[in-house]
């Protein structure tokens, strides 16, 4: 790197620290108010990929095939959130706001295919046939276009409001608020369950247990949504163009997509390094957990077995214990600065990787508990240190197409995940478990990754 171009780098992060500084400062209302509804966005979202593995092989999927599944709610990120970053950057309607008309549009569309898609083994397409796996297919793909929709307005608003001394706290109460959401989703099934709601079903369907706990989900986000709504008071235009220090000429510009990635600062492309191997791990650990689990637990693979079923609800189980260990790191995370954030981003991964092995070499509930929690110390760290470190590197002109653009380094790499976990999955002789080897790796090479990325703010 020449001289010329440290200058810019160094003059480009001195003007990014200065106008974070000239946002005012949140009170804790307005901070509880920014992020208090992803709790409901994030019980649907969990909802979704809590379950797919097991409503999928339970309508008639092929383990084997279960990664093309996958591949679509990443593929819909990857159109959805830059769009809705690059309309919603040049969006105000004075009732509702810059980011909020988007959340109610995915909120609506979420909410419908919430009651959809648990019953798609109930129509009488048949068990495996290609109209039961197409309907899921299908559903799913519009679940995940309304959730990218519907979650890009929590994630802008971030950058939008918040300065640089608030926005690590912001991005922790946002995910904390989210963990707790998929604690919910998590353990819906498990509860109704023990209250005596069927938890197994005739071949190729859902158990109710399953259905109520997507329906409840759906009233849940339709609320939270509605809050979020009501009490986020954005800024207007003209606020926006005073507290980031925007002329009238910038902010009427109406700059390409490839503009705003050839104007991305470094930490954006660096960070994608990052993510990419981090995000390639997560599918895994969404597809073959409850495989995972009645292989080397319960010691059943058919998904038809009351075993299997069983793991389906542990895996929930499971999941509320690692997002009860987000919720508990992530309050110690909102502290963090920036000696911190990469230190405490590194030994999280590390420790997630080593549950990832947990997972598929444990064979008791214990192991599995552990692995989970481990798991949930990772979490925290990879949805709030890289989007933190971002945030106080951005200018305040494009923010929300840059956040949306930043999306498709998490999307890019479950899509390479899952198409390749055709090869994978038959080479580890069909063990569902072996995968999370792969997640391992991937997570520790991730871990150690993030030394590639300056975090000056």
């Amino acid at each position: 790197m020449d001289n010329q171009t440290k200058d810019v780098n160094v003059s480009q992060s001195t003007v990014a620290q200065s106008v974070k500084h000239r946002l005012p400062d949140l009170s804790k209302l307005q901070m509880f108010m920014m992020t208090f509804g992803y709790f409901g966005t994030q019980i649907a979202f969990s909802m979704q990929t809590g379950s797919m593995g097991r409503i999928f092989q339970t309508i008639g999927a092929d383990p084997n095939n279960l990664g093309f599944f996958f591949i679509l709610p990443p593929l819909a990120g990857m159109i959805m959130q830059p769009l809705v970053g690059y309309f919603s950057d040049k969006t105000w309607l004075p009732k509702f706001g810059r980011r909020m008309p988007y959340l109610i549009g995915g909120t609506l569309v979420s909410f419908i295919v919430m009651l959809l898609l648990p019953n798609a083994g109930s129509f009488g397409f048949g068990f495996g046939s290609a109209a039961a796996l197409w309907f899921g297919a299908v559903t799913v793909l519009f679940m995940d276009l309304a959730s990218n929709v519907s979650q890009q307005p929590f994630k802008m608003i971030i950058p939008d409001m918040a300065n640089e001394k608030q926005s690590n706290s912001l991005w922790s109460m946002q995910n904390v608020w989210g963990s707790l959401g998929s604690l919910v989703a998590f353990v819906f099934p498990f509860i109704l369950t023990v209250s005596g709601v069927a938890n197994t079903a005739p071949r190729g369907e859902v158990p109710m247990s399953v259905k109520i706990s997507f329906y409840a989900s759906a009233i849940i986000l339709a609320l939270s949504a509605i809050f979020t709504i009501k009490n986020v008071k954005e800024y207007t235009p003209e606020e926006m163009a005073k507290y980031h220090n925007i002329s009238k000429e910038e902010q009427n510009e109406k700059a390409s997509i490839m503009n705003v990635l050839r104007s991305a600062p470094k930490v954006f492309w660096l960070l994608g390094i990052v993510e990419f191997f981090v995000w390639f791990a997560i599918p895994y650990m969404w597809t073959y957990s409850t495989g995972a689990l009645a292989e080397n637990i319960w010691h059943v693979t058919d998904p038809a077995s009351a075993g299997y079923q069983e793991a389906g609800n542990w895996f929930g189980i499971v999941q509320a214990v690692y997002s009860v260990v987000a919720i508990i790191v992530g309050l110690f995370f909102a502290r963090l600065t920036k000696k911190t954030r990469r230190p405490a981003y590194t030994v999280s991964l590390i420790l997630g990787g080593i549950g990832f092995l947990m997972i598929a070499f444990g064979t008791t509930k214990l192991s599995s508990i552990v692995a989970f929690a481990l798991f949930g110390i990772a979490w925290i760290a990879l949805i709030t240190i890289p989007f933190t470190i971002l945030t106080n590197a951005l200018d305040g002109k494009h923010d929300g197409i840059v956040l949306g653009l930043f999306n498709c380094f998490i999307c890019i790499p479950q899509i390479v995940a899952s198409s390749v976990s055709f090869l994978i999955l038959p080479a580890l002789g069909g063990s569902m478990a072996k995968m999370f080897i792969i997640a391992a790796i991937a997570f520790f090479i991730g871990g150690l990754a993030i030394w590639l990325v300056r975090d000056d703010v």
